[in-house]
């Protein structure tokens, strides 16, 4: 009963105080438009249909909005953006999301969202950046990440997962560092390992399992419950498309088994990105970086809630693999990518070609990280269906190691 209510208050506490900080911003507007002109509000809401077909999923079919606003004026106040993702999938998978990154009235608390439910479905590939590793554990059989010829569909992992991560960041006096606390749940549920057959001779183990098995942990269901520490430096001109500045983020988060976690674990999150200008008269000519480190610190995390590429906020790691395709303990990503504009005085169209490289380690496999490397290029088309915010949408097309390739459609630039 005590968990029950520590849980409810922290919730209570995250979610009702970007709901305050929210009207205290429409309450301060209304002060002002009594003795200014009355400013009309602006939303923009782009709606992208979604059409995608790969082995995971078969056809997948959806929308996915993007909505756009600012809280405050353009002078004082960064943009706000949010995504929102509804997909389905003739495998019957659902995927639903929102995704958001806001800010208040003159920048003074930043909140970021991530909230998700899904009926998910994937193959189960092991930890490591190993591509060439049998998805049994001592198996013959070596995993092709081609997308066109599919998965047979013993081979896939299904399970429910629900996540809610919410995080509220306050400003540092009028400097662009923001602090605070979040609160991030995860649960794995109704986990049907399609491969795992114990009562073959010999036994059918899957590396879900045999992880599982080996920590003492629930093979069909558990969670991560905890509260985290949080640090971010944003000098970034735009969220959804940077021509200039940086971003640096630290996340510590503590899964106690008090607050509702499977296991008692912990996690440390460090993100940077940086955007270099190429040509002082073109702004959209851009080189930009991004890495970040995601690592298991203290305990033990259950197998789906371990670092993973496409595991991120916004889903956008790891062009052009499979979600979850590299998973590990410890795990450093890193992705460079050129954006150039493709008209002479204009910038609606614009390309962009990236360089990607993953590392993942597995304890319980001694395989470090930084061993092997996983890389991923392509590049992609972006049009720009609003100037003045720099909406983009982007299509690309990738290619990585063992065969995988993927064609990519989404709203705001990937970081």
């Amino acid at each position: 009963m005590k968990k029950t209510f520590t849980v409810i208050w922290i919730l209570a506490f995250l979610f009702f105080t970007p709901v305050s900080l929210l009207a205290q911003s429409e309450m301060d507007s209304g002060e002002e438009s009594g003795k200014k002109e009355k400013k009309e509000k602006k939303v923009d809401i782009n709606i992208l249909p979604v059409v995608a077909t790969n082995p995971t999923v078969g056809v997948l079919f959806g929308v996915l909005p993007g909505v756009n606003w600012n809280m405050g004026t353009p002078e004082d106040t960064r943009n706000s953006t949010a995504l929102i993702g509804v997909y389905y999938t003739t495998l019957n998978q659902l995927f639903t999301s929102v995704r958001a990154n806001a800010f208040t009235k003159e920048d003074k608390f930043n909140l970021l969202t991530d909230i998700r439910f899904n009926l998910n479905a994937q193959p189960t590939y092991g930890l490591g950046s190993v591509l060439d590793k049998s998805t049994l554990v001592g198996g013959n059989d070596t995993p092709s990440d081609n997308p066109y010829p599919p998965f047979q569909e013993q081979e896939m992992m299904y399970f429910n997962n629900f996540r809610l991560y919410q995080t509220v960041q306050m400003r540092h006096k009028k400097t662009n560092l923001f602090y605070g606390i979040g609160y991030h749940l995860d649960i794995f549920w109704a986990i049907d390992d399609r491969q795992l057959d114990l009562d073959a001779d010999p036994q059918r183990i899957t590396h879900h399992y045999r992880y599982q098995d080996l920590k003492g942990i629930d093979t069909e269901k558990y969670s991560q419950s905890g509260l985290s520490a949080n640090a971010t430096f944003d000098s970034r001109d735009n969220v959804v498309n940077p021509y200039v500045g940086q971003l640096a983020a630290i996340s510590l988060r503590a899964f106690p088994e008090f607050l509702g976690s499977t296991t008692n674990a912990s996690q440390l999150w460090m993100e940077y990105r940086t955007y270099v200008n190429l040509d002082k008269n073109r702004a959209r000519n851009v080189l930009a970086f991004w890495t970040y480190g995601w690592f298991v610190t203290s305990g033990t995390s259950p197998y789906l809630a371990l670092p993973a590429i496409g595991w991120d906020m916004f889903a956008r790691s790891g062009r052009p693999y499979t979600q979850g395709r590299i998973r590990g303990e410890d795990l450093v990503y890193a992705e460079t990518e050129w954006r150039f504009p493709l008209q002479r005085n204009k910038d609606k169209w614009g390309g962009v070609l990236f360089l990607n490289t993953t590392t993942a380690s597995s304890r319980t496999e001694n395989i470090n990280a930084f061993s092997n490397f996983v890389f991923g290029y392509g590049g992609g088309l972006r049009f720009m269906i609003n100037e003045k915010k720099r909406v983009n949408l982007g299509l690309d097309y990738g290619f990585g190691a063992n065969g995988a390739q993927g064609l990519f459609l989404n709203l705001n630039e990937y970081f």
